[in-house]
């Protein structure tokens, strides 16, 4: 296994860091678009951000890392139903008012896929397994990335590139929380939960709309133009190719502090308040800015708790509001041609113009 390099090394890009984190918090949030320049460390704060979470429980033997404490959302591998007339199945609520031991469960790593560009749709989804049909004769199914990514998060690089097919496909999971394969034969559902991350560069091409909605929060990276901050890049990355290990063990005190701070902001996410005068800021901001539908006060209330929750804060303020408010809401503005200045700039000047700083 290729070894990784230290989310708490990574240089800069402090919005793209704590977006990541905010995501890892609370999943709710909608998952991370991150587009910028090449060589900006979009790919290496998502492979690091896999090594950097906590463990989670899963069903031993599932395909889809079911969480064991949550009986009603177990899939039919795990309840017992699949396979069964939906008659004669046990319905998810009647399963879980009857105790039980539980399925027994280990710890795993919270799994973060990589979509390939060129991946089929089958490979997506999932398909029949085709050893299985001509060894035995039997109809198996074989899961595919979705049914991986479930629990944890799906990267997908350049993905102003995908094809329109597995945007639709993913735009439908998205939205239901649940894949659905209906072919050769096969009927199967399966959970398929995940926080989406997408990187790309804007020179290649924009991301069509419906998808764009669907990222919670959006992340504008850039080369650095600092000489001291450039220096540093390359000093920590060549040290890192030259001995991966010893850098690896450097970071590790400083990656655990970071671990620590996940867990513990997950624990306390509930108890987060958020006053009604808050919401009134956030409804209030995005009125100011035009932004359409309601989603942006949902990702700007919901990204400024957890971020109040890995703070250890109990309330969540204005600060906290100002913090997630360009990431929250820059791709959820109405472009407007007579204007010059760029999203994030009119996210600024609405912010100093609303809570007067």
């Amino acid at each position: 296994m290729a070894a990784v390099f230290p989310f708490s090394a990574i240089v800069g890009q402090d919005e793209m860091k704590l977006a990541l984190l905010i995501a890892s918090v609370d999943p709710s949030v909608g998952g991370v678009l991150i587009f910028g320049d090449r060589g900006t460390g979009k790919s290496t704060a998502v492979r690091a951000l896999a090594a950097l979470l906590p463990t989670m429980r899963a069903v031993v033997g599932c395909p889809y890392g079911c969480d064991p404490a949550k009986v009603a959302g177990l899939c039919g591998a795990c309840d017992g139903t699949a396979g069964k007339p939906a008659a004669a199945s046990k319905s998810k609520a009647a399963i879980a008012a009857k105790p039980a031991a539980g399925p027994r469960s280990h710890a795993v790593p919270v799994p973060v896929v990589d979509l390939p560009l060129g991946a089929t749709e089958d490979r997506v989804v999932g398909a029949l397994d085709l050893e299985r049909a001509l060894a035995h004769g039997q109809k198996a199914f074989e899961p595919g990335l979705l049914a991986r990514a479930n629990r944890g998060f799906l990267y997908i690089d350049e993905a102003n590139l995908l094809e329109d097919h597995l945007v639709d496909l993913l735009l439908d999971v998205a939205a239901s929380g649940e894949n659905v394969v209906e072919r050769e034969g096969l009927s199967i559902r399966h959970p398929a939960r995940f926080v989406l991350v997408g990187s790309g560069n804007p020179e290649e091409g924009e991301l069509r709309p419906q998808l764009l909605d669907r990222f919670g929060l959006s992340v504008e990276v850039k080369t650095p133009t600092d000489l001291p901050t450039r220096i540093e890049v390359v000093r920590r990355r060549d040290t890192f190719e030259r001995d991966p290990a010893a850098f690896i063990a450097a970071w590790e005190k400083e990656d655990a502090k970071l671990r620590r701070r996940l867990t513990a902001a997950r624990g306390h996410l509930a108890e987060v308040e958020v006053p009604d005068r808050v919401l009134e800021q956030a409804a209030a901001l995005c009125m100011a800015l035009g932004t359409d539908g309601l989603r942006g006060e949902l990702t700007l209330m919901r990204s400024a708790r957890a971020l109040a929750a890995f703070e250890g804060d109990r309330a969540v303020d204005d600060s906290h509001l100002k913090r997630v408010a360009a990431p929250a809401l820059r791709h959820r503005l109405r472009r407007n041609p007579l204007e010059d200045a760029g999203s994030a700039s009119r996210i600024e000047r609405a912010i100093a113009e609303h809570f007067g700083a």
